[in-house]
């Protein structure tokens, strides 16, 4: 599948790069490849002429093999280099959309702190989207310069203590820490000015890696982060292959501008090769295009994206987001390539059906596989609110019930199936010190149809209970009594006739009719009045017409020990016909 031109095989390893915003992220991937690029060890010298596309967020630089992977593929695939892609997240929604985006094929992170400022907001978000999307991570203290040298190791050192209790409730609670200045001197000094620490940084990373598991089966997606055109040739879409793989005379879909394009040739590392899969940085030359029309974006296998206008997904709230989860409120949702606006619906399992041990609550962000998969057959209950576990016994926190959330976008989002959501409050002060990352969750719906609130969503079983209560008026044989102050006046009763209704006295009854013009309506009791009931209700049927003193007994008795009438339906929310349904 994946025979070079030549021999020489590279490993493509790839490092996402965060921080918070002036943590210097962007002088540390300039300063690894400059490095990388002078250093004797380096093979490919040309990747400094090539520019680093910073501006796009992928730098590279290749490296000999390290002999832990020399031993790892002897018996298998052989390689003689490995690359390291870095990531580079510059502004933060673009940094939610490029990792997860690109969560498949993150094979370590890189979270930069800056060592003066500590843990800042997006230092924390970077954390919990690393917990979301990356199985490894080192943490760069960056800036040291700033720190005055008689000070410089004690700071280093209490900084270093500071950040492993902050990970040591997380998947990365022993990662390695090393202490770097990227660029002494800060932005505007000049480039005469060596790096600190970035040789060692390198053998740390070399270190790092692993043979990452690569999956060349399934639709292909591709995400492009540069286009051009070569005269002559066709149109490049540079990018990297997030699962699947691609060859020569493939057929490709651009979903954005609904076309299919023919692979006229495959790149990888300047080099001419068949074919390309999961995790591999590519060149693809297909026929001509616009190249403007798509400056970013994802390529597929054709009719294997969908472009949805509404989804299901399961949801878990990130513990560290202070703000409520409410029905009917607006989110950032980033799902696929794509960041944008959605209204949120909560739903849960009824009341008898829900086991609160179905998720770990003291998990802030790992994905969890579903106990109760999602089914169309189930009913669930309609939430005002994302509902958590509170405290159990002895205030330990419990597990947050299982629950799902209808997502309805503000404009339709293309994105593969079962991808990663991530729910967020991206309008936050990026200064505020506040998680912005609101809820996660993976999709198992999406609706195409334009149409979905009719054509879909009724088969969406979420149902919201109601309970109307109203009193007996009086009794007019044994088996009837005439109910008042349940429906308003200018109610259709027909829609409640033969629901049933329970009195406080404990009988039940059916609903049979309306009774004259003012919203009183009867009641068929088929086992009879209890004469207890009938004892309590007789000072309130005598005849009107026996004088004052009647009324005035009548009235007493009334206000004092009324019969209440409950009722009690479901009414499904997405139900057309608005029908009122009894269990």
């Amino acid at each position: 599948m994946m025979a070079a031109a030549d021999s020489s095989r590279t490993l493509n390893f790839n490092v996402g790069v965060l921080g918070h915003v002036d943590s210097g992220k962007t002088s540390l991937a300039r300063a690894l490849s400059s490095t990388a690029s002078t250093a004797a060890f380096d093979k490919n010298p040309q990747s400094k002429e090539r520019g680093i596309t910073l501006d796009l967020g992928f730098s590279s630089f290749t490296v000999d093999l390290p002999d832990h992977l020399m031993q790892k593929t002897g018996g298998g695939e052989q390689y003689d280099s490995l690359q390291f892609t870095l990531v580079d997240c510059p502004g933060h929604a673009s940094l939610i959309r490029t990792i997860i985006g690109g969560a498949q094929i993150i094979d370590l992170m890189m979270l930069v702190v800056d060592v003066v400022k500590g843990v800042q907001t997006q230092t924390a978000e970077c954390l919990l989207i690393g917990e979301l999307t990356c199985p490894q991570m080192v943490v760069i203290l960056n800036k040291v310069d700033l720190l005055p040298p008689n000070k410089r190791q004690s700071a280093i050192e209490k900084m270093t203590k500071r950040l492993h209790k902050t990970l040591e409730n997380t998947r990365f609670k022993d990662c390695p820490m090393i202490a770097v200045a990227a660029k002494p001197g800060g932005p505007e000094a000049p480039d005469t000015e060596e790096p600190q620490g970035v040789a060692d940084l390198m053998e740390l990373l070399k270190r790092q890696t692993y043979l990452p598991h690569r999956d060349p089966k399934g639709a292909l997606l591709m995400a492009v982060d540069h286009c051009f055109s070569i005269r002559g040739q066709g149109t490049v879409m540079t990018g990297t292959i997030l699962q699947g793989s691609l060859a020569v005379n493939d057929t490709v879909e651009i979903p954005v501008l609904k076309v299919t394009k023919k692979v006229k040739s495959v790149q990888m590392f300047r080099k001419p090769v068949s074919g390309a899969m999961q995790g591999d940085r590519v060149g693809v030359c297909v026929t001509q295009f616009d190249p403007k029309l798509l400056e970013r974006g994802v390529v597929c296998s054709p009719g294997s994206l969908r472009t949805l206008h509404a989804v299901l997904i399961s949801v878990r709230k990130i513990g560290y987001f202070r703000g409520s989860l409410s029905t009917r409120a607006k989110f950032h949702i980033t799902v696929g390539h794509e960041t944008v606006m959605a209204r949120v619906s909560f739903f849960g399992l009824p009341p008898s059906a829900d086991g609160l041990e179905s998720s770990d609550a003291s998990s802030n962000a790992q994905p969890h596989p579903l106990d109760t998969p999602f089914s169309f057959e189930r009913e669930y209950v309609h939430q005002e609110d994302y509902v958590t576990g509170g405290q159990g016994e002895g205030g330990t926190a419990r597990h947050d019930p299982e629950q799902w959330a209808l997502l309805e976008f503000e404009r339709p989002v293309t994105c593969p199936s079962l991808c990663l959501v991530i729910g967020s409050k991206l309008d936050t002060d990026i200064h505020a010190n506040t998680c912005r990352l609101a809820f996660q969750g993976r999709l198992l719906e999406g609706f195409e149809d334009k149409a979905y609130v009719e054509t879909a969503l009724p088969r969406l079983r979420i149902y919201k209970t109601k309970h109307k209560e109203g009193q007996v008026e009086r009794v007019t044989d044994d088996y009837t009594a005439i109910g008042r102050s349940l429906f308003k006046k200018e109610t259709n009763l027909q829609l409640f006739v033969g629901l049933k209704v329970t009195l406080s006295t404990g009988e039940a009854g059916v609903i049979e009719g309306g009774f004259g013009q003012s919203g009183k309506f009867k009641i068929r009791i088929s086992e009879g009045l209890r004469p207890e009931t009938k004892q309590l209700l007789s000072s309130t049927t005598k005849k009107r017409g026996k004088g004052a003193a009647a009324k005035e007994d009548e009235a007493r008795v009334d206000s004092s020990q009324p019969v209440v009438i409950n009722l009690h339906f479901k009414r499904y929310v997405f139900d057309p016909h608005k029908k009122m349904v009894q269990s």
